[in-house]
């Protein structure tokens, strides 16, 4: 991996983990293009560099890190689904992480749902996230276990199951961001522990990338996570909704055009 190359990375994850058009999507495009190998490091690298965008979230919103001991029962409740699911099913996730074409279908069918969302939950009536429930937040807890099928975007099926329960755009966006804290943290821990069992080491230019990605993606996701927030606040999924149809027909044009495409 050369530096331009986790540059990219980097500026991909900080730019779509936190929006609902599928990071997966998008990493599997950028590492097609740059035409990448899944070599150990580079599956690594792709994870770990999700603690810059977690702590883009913590400098965001800082304040609501130390209202209550409650929040954060909340966000272990949300939590816990997935968890058990990810960890039940995890030989069959890999297998299906396989399949950019389950990625490129996915991300259809959620652009076109996205379409339809504002429509559906029109009525809200919960403006701040931390007035919900624990049984709603396990009710989000389970729509985030979608996101377990590669292509559907933890931050679309969080934010759509939030919405379900009577959150605004903007609250549900928040609390999406919120969950993705513990989840892409026990991810980087799980990865990087398999990566060091496994018996591999870090060279000197990898530290370097490893803290360069980090660097850019929390820049790049306090850009996005305010620019997503504006634009979901005054115009709803539709554009999401559309760009995910988009993104899908282009990894669906890849693998017709006989490019081979990975996961990594």
């Amino acid at each position: 991996m050369t530096f331009l190359q986790a540059l990219i990375l980097a500026i991909i994850e900080g730019l779509t983990e936190f929006l609902p058009v599928s990071s997966t999507g998008h990493m599997i495009i950028g590492t097609a293009l740059m035409n990448m190998q899944p070599t150990p490091f580079v599956k690594l690298f792709t994870i770990v560099i999700q603690l810059g965008t977690i702590l883009s979230v913590l400098a965001l919103y800082f304040k609501r890190f130390f209202k209550s001991l409650d929040f954060y029962y909340k966000l272990v409740v949300a939590a816990i689904p997935a968890s058990i699911l990810g960890l039940v099913f995890n030989n069959l996730i890999d297998s299906l992480l396989e399949s950019p074409l389950m990625v490129a279908v996915m991300l259809v069918i959620g652009g076109v749902i996205l379409l339809f969302v504002d429509k559906w939950f029109n009525k809200p009536t919960i403006e701040n996230s931390d007035e919900i429930t624990y049984k709603q937040s396990f009710i989000i807890g389970l729509y985030q276990c979608l996101a377990l099928i590669p292509g559907t975007s933890r931050s679309a099926s969080t934010i759509v199951g939030a919405m379900t329960q009577n959150l605004t755009r903007k609250a549900a966006a928040e609390f999406s961001f919120f969950l993705a804290i513990p989840m892409m943290l026990g991810a980087s821990v799980v990865k990087l522990y398999k990566f060091l069992k496994e018996g591999h080491t870090f060279s000197g230019d990898e530290i370097n990338l490893l803290i360069l990605g980090n660097v850019v993606g929390f820049i790049v996701a306090i850009i996005a996570i305010k620019t997503f927030i504006n634009i979901l606040t005054k115009h709803g999924f539709k554009a999401f909704g559309w760009y995910r149809i988009i993104v899908g027909l282009i990894i669906l044009a890849l693998l017709l055009s006989g490019h081979e495409l990975s996961i990594i």
